[in-house]
Order: structure tokens, then sequence, then C-alpha cells
């Protein structure tokens, strides 16, 4: 994109003029803070401390969390997808589907009369209906912050943004291992990997259980702007 910027010197310039300065400042040192509180909370949890923090957060977001194997995901799956009234249901096109053992998501559910899409990147925006009349969307954490109880979703090609705020629930798998304090991690978790693989997805979803909204009365509403109910489906893989 550095071909598109036109008179980038000149505007710097004028800027740099306007503040006193003869040339523009090429490079600007980081402060190093005296208190650093970001860094302070949750430091020396475990990752069962960080589990627990993130059961308590999800009582207060309106999220259903249940914790279980990799051997007794299927299982477990197959429960909440129950307990949700069915298909439709939506997923990405992600590889950690197979190594969750979870390929009878696509095989033999279907044959129980369980709908089941997987988003398919050549047909870009025809997915969008398959996510639209979808009952459960299915995606997986890439980071988890447990203070707030965010689940972090990586968009690409093959996993659909609408996928996590079409369908009328919504079904995130939660790796114990992904599981951090805060924002602070996650942020620098995703500057690593930017700097690392020289892009970021092209869109990283926040998301905090279903959406609340409340009127000047104080009077909330889940589900007004996404799924209506959702659930975190932790994978104890430590």
């Amino acid at each position: 994109m550095t071909e598109l910027i036109q008179n980038r010197e000149a505007f710097l310039k004028k800027i740099a003029g306007r503040l006193g300065r003869n040339h523009p400042i090429s490079s600007v040192e980081k402060p190093t803070w005296s208190y650093q509180p970001q860094d302070k909370v949750l430091k020396d949890a475990t990752a069962d401390d960080l589990l627990e923090v993130l059961k308590k957060q999800c009582v207060l977001i309106h999220t259903d969390l249940i914790v279980t194997t990799k051997g007794k995901l299927l299982e477990t799956l197959h429960s909440r997808v129950t307990d949700y009234g069915g298909g439709p249901i939506v997923t990405w096109h992600d590889n950690r589907f197979a190594e969750y053992g979870l390929s009878d998501l696509y095989e033999q559910w279907p044959k129980q009369g369980i709908e089941v899409y997987e988003w398919n990147a050549a047909k870009e925006s025809d997915n969008i209906p398959y996510a639209e009349k979808a009952n459960i969307g299915i995606t997986i954490s890439e980071l988890t912050l447990a203070e707030s109880g965010t689940a972090v979703l990586f968009s690409s090609k093959d996993k659909g943004r609408t996928v996590s705020f079409l369908p009328m629930k919504s079904i995130i798998l939660i790796p114990k291992s992904s599981i951090v304090p805060r924002m602070t991690q996650a942020a620098r978790m995703i500057r690593k990997k930017a700097a690392e693989e020289g892009a970021v997805p092209s869109c990283i979803n926040f998301i905090t259980g279903p959406s609340n909204s409340a009127d000047i009365e104080m009077n909330l509403v889940v589900g007004v702007h996404g799924p209506i109910n959702a659930t975190y489906i932790v994978i104890d893989d430590i």
C-alpha cells in the first residue's frame, strides 16, 4: 500500500514545523512507566486459577460454561446442541475440529437429522444465508480473557465472522491452554503474531457472551444484536 501514499514527507514536515521542529522525528522511544497495573492482575494465576475466574465471570455475562476433556468433547457438544434444539448448525472450516475428534459432526450428525454446514471459502458470500438460518454457530477461541469472560476469534477465508453472530445460539470451544488473564496478554500475543507472520487476521472479534442492551430505565435485554444464548465449552488440553 506504500505506493498509494502521496505527499507524505511534505505533510509530516508541515506538522513538525507546527510543533517547532525542523524535521519529523523518525522514531519515538517507548516510555517505561514506574507503575504498570496491567501486568499485576492475575500475574501469578495458574491455568486452574484462570479457569475459576472465567467461570465466575461467565455467570455475570449470561454465558453457560461447561468443562470437558478432548475424549468427551463430541458427547458434550451433542448434549448442548440437543439442549439448544438441534440444527441447523454452521461451523468454521477449521482443522482443529478434526484434531478435537469432531469429524462425526459432519459425517454422522446429518444421518441423525441434525443439519450441519461447514463454511466453504469457494462460495464466498453464498455462505452467509447458511449462517442466517442456523440455529447454532460453532467456533473456536484463539485467546480467552479470564477477567472479562471474552473469547477472541480470528476471522479468515475459512472462518467467516458471521458464524459467531448470525445464528440464534453460539457455542464457542475454548481450549484451556488459550485462557490468559486479560486484554494485556491478548494484545501482546496479537502483536507478536503480527510481527512474526507479517499480518493479522482480517477481523478479530472480542466476544463477551450474548449482547446485552439496557434502556434508560436499565431494563436488561439479552441477545438483541446477536445470539440469544451462548455457551463456552472448555476443553482440558493441558
